[in-house]
């Protein structure tokens, strides 16, 4: 086919595009030999009625990847946690991850879609994949509880962030802030305020531990002061900075 091209002078690559696609042109329109049909007619009445449209969209490359769904119905890709129904919880499921989409399948029925994160949020959540207990909480905010922690005292306010900064899925934590607010209704603020501080101090990092310490009364008790540290025994065997002074300088004194 190209051989008639071999004593043209083409110069640069668009005449020779066109040269070529003029010879493919002439190809597909001559008759097979001893036949009477071209590719050109055989592509048109065997072919081209059996094409579908290409794709809308461009065909994007992903990764799959075999997930069971946690008990805080989201499951892990990319250091990301992405919902799905929390009916679901425990079943073995696919996941497809695209630059854009990931999608949660289970067989060939899509049961989540989300917008693939890339930011700093970890947890991407949709409200209808959540119980409805959780449903409920969910127009609490840890910024929000973190504020309302701050209007009964500073260390009620440190307490909520660790007791936030402790669950791996900060939903987890609203039921025991949330807690907290019917204990300050129940007690008073200044009361849970001194019952926070007791169980950081003591290092209790709970709503159940504030409870107890408001049950018992053991917020109206005063905190413990560490006490100084004791001076350091005396002993022949301790040696004090002159037993490491420079010679030299002993003797300067001695003179």
């Amino acid at each position: 086919m190209l051989a008639p091209l071999r004593n043209r002078r083409l110069i640069g690559l668009g005449e020779l595009n066109a040269a070529i696609a003029e010879r493919v042109s002439w190809l597909n329109d001559r008759p097979f030999r001893g036949q009477a049909t071209s590719r050109r007619e055989l592509f048109e009445d065997l072919e081209r009625p059996a094409l579908r449209p290409l794709p809308e969209g461009r065909f994007e490359l992903s990764r799959w990847k075999k997930v069971t769904l946690n008990i805080d119905y989201h499951v892990a890709f990319d250091g990301r946690f992405y919902s799905v129904p929390y009916q679901l919880v425990r079943q073995r499921l696919d996941l497809r991850a695209t630059q854009t989409t990931i999608e949660v399948l289970r067989g060939t029925k899509r049961v989540a879609s989300h917008a693939r994160e890339w930011g700093r949020r970890r947890y991407v959540t949709d409200p209808a994949h959540m119980p409805a207990s959780h449903r409920a909480h969910a127009e609490w905010t840890p910024s929000r509880l973190i504020a309302w922690a701050g209007t009964v005292s500073a260390a009620t306010a440190t307490l909520v962030e660790r007791i936030l900064a402790t669950r791996p899925h900060p939903e987890h934590a609203y039921r025991a802030c949330l807690g907290l607010i019917n204990l300050a209704k129940r007690y008073s603020n200044d009361r849970v305020g001194a019952a926070c501080e007791r169980a950081l101090a003591c290092g209790a990092i709970s709503y159940t531990s504030v409870k107890s310490i408001l049950a018992q009364n053991l917020d109206r008790l005063p905190l413990a002061t560490p006490e100084d540290p004791p001076p350091p025994a005396e002993h022949e065997n301790l040696r004090g900075p002159g037993y490491y002074a420079d010679p030299s300088d002993v003797a300067e004194q001695g003179a």
